[in-house]
């Protein structure tokens, strides 16, 4: 799948908001051939660094089906998106209408890190959510950060929370304050 992005790297550094945005054809592929309304959609995006998605998806990607199905949630068919962004939820959620995304999508690495991952999760997302309607997890790589398998427990566990409460990020917060 693409976003908006049609160009190289430069344009997506340079147009953050086509990033955030499914391409027609990605909506149509996406509508077609994944399963409608899963309890969890999971996500990859390959962000700022392939390393981190190349290091740690094949770990994480089925220790978060596992730890799904484990607790009774269904999930979705995961995909891949290229010039991802985080805001790209949104559309995801416009298209196949789950209760939890989580996009798995590289972190900055000129942190320091290029083999970190984050899971950013939505309940719900729609057009118009902002980050303030999201929550992360971050940092996951083996040896020095969150473990994969360590951290899909505690996606998981995120994840059903934003079920219980029906919110995530800031709604989320004042929910269980």
């Amino acid at each position: 799948m693409h976003t908006k992005i049609t160009g190289s790297k430069p344009e997506y550094l340079l147009r953050p908001d086509l990033g955030r945005q499914l391409s027609d054809a990605a909506k149509q592929i996406i509508a077609a051939h994944c399963i409608p309304s899963p309890h969890i959609q999971l996500v990859v995006g390959d962000g700022l660094s392939a390393a981190a998605v190349e290091t740690n998806v094949r770990a994480l990607l089925p220790a978060l089906r596992q730890e799904a199905e484990a607790v009774g949630l269904s999930v979705g068919t995961p995909f891949f998106i290229k010039h991802c962004r985080v805001g790209v939820l949104n559309d995801i959620g416009e298209v196949l209408q789950p209760e939890v995304i989580i996009l798995l999508i590289s972190e900055r690495p000129g942190l320091g890190r290029a083999a970190s991952l984050s899971a950013y999760m939505a309940y719900r997302p729609k057009a118009g959510d902002t980050d303030a309607d999201r929550d992360v997890v971050s940092n996951i790589f083996a040896n020095g950060g969150t473990d994969p398998l360590a951290g899909a427990a505690c996606i998981i566990a995120l994840a059903q929370k934003m079920r219980q409460y029906q919110a995530s990020g800031v709604k989320l917060k004042v929910a269980t304050s």
